[in-house]
């Protein structure tokens, strides 16, 4: 769950933050507590916990500023609500017209259960599903079909992204990896990309289908489509690609791989 949106406490705090960095040190605990309906009580009480826990700073004569830390709380709280909007914008599908897989042969205007699977919107017959709709059209089990009238929402669990570090070409590149390990390893994630030509030439030697081109878009959107995905990286290139996880409120791990005796 997002930090943020946790529970009223951290909302609150957050909003006061963005408050005061909006308003400059001059707005008054009142004036915040009108914007955000409290108290000014209730104000007065966060203000303090915020000076305390180093994210706001005070000159004295109720004059506050956001601290670093605090600005850095309020960008991290930012990409994940950013991230987050993304999961609602996928899982709420209260749009005129989608398009999903038939699962099963339907028939127009036939009412459907929405699921997603593999990345992948499917319609089926069972409308015991927590989102549903009507087949605008007759189709065929695996065709494309619209669906319309599409009331709840379709759950989604965002994937995770797997980093797999090799080694750069002075370490050894490809030829210093156990190439067998690698294979068993990378051989249950449904996506696979790779980044860096140490890290492309590994996964070829492995024998495992791979996305070279547009490499971590790829990884993004298959993970934001609740898929887990692992990406080869070459060290090198490792921190840009975390910078842009992270930027995307994409969950991940790093891992090492297994090195040649």
């Amino acid at each position: 769950m997002i930090e943020v949106l946790r529970n009223k406490n951290l909302t609150t705090r957050f909003q006061i933050l963005v408050e005061i960095a909006n308003s400059g040190p001059n707005i008054q605990q009142r004036e915040i507590a009108n914007e955000l309906d409290i108290t000014p009580q209730a104000v007065s009480d966060y203000i303090s916990q915020l000076l305390k826990d180093g994210m706001l700073t005070s000159d004295g004569r109720s004059r506050y500023r956001v601290t670093n830390e605090g600005v850095n709380w309020i960008i991290k709280a930012l990409r994940e609500l950013n991230g987050y909007n993304s999961y609602i914008q996928r899982a709420v599908t209260n749009i005129s017209v989608c398009t999903a897989l038939a699962e099963s042969d339907l028939e127009k205007d036939q009412k459907v259960g929405l699921a997603m699977k593999d990345g992948l919107l499917f319609a089926s017959p069972d409308t015991d599903s927590r989102a549903t709709g009507a087949a605008i059209s007759a189709a065929g089990k695996g065709e494309d079909v619209g669906i319309t009238g599409i009331e709840g929402i379709v759950p989604l669990e965002p994937g995770r992204v797997t980093i797999v570090r090799v080694p750069g070409i002075q370490a050894g590149g490809s030829r210093s990896i156990a190439i067998e390990k690698i294979r068993a390893d990378l051989a249950r994630y449904p996506v696979v990309t790779a980044v860096g030509l140490e890290a492309i030439v590994v996964v070829q030697k492995a024998g495992i289908g791979f996305q070279r081109f547009g490499a971590v878009e790829a990884a993004i959107e298959a993970a934001k489509s609740g898929l887990e995905v692992a990406v080869v990286c070459v060290e090198n290139e490792t921190a840009d690609l975390i910078t842009r996880l992270e930027k995307e409120g994409i969950r991940y791990e790093t891992v090492n791989v297994e090195l040649r005796p």
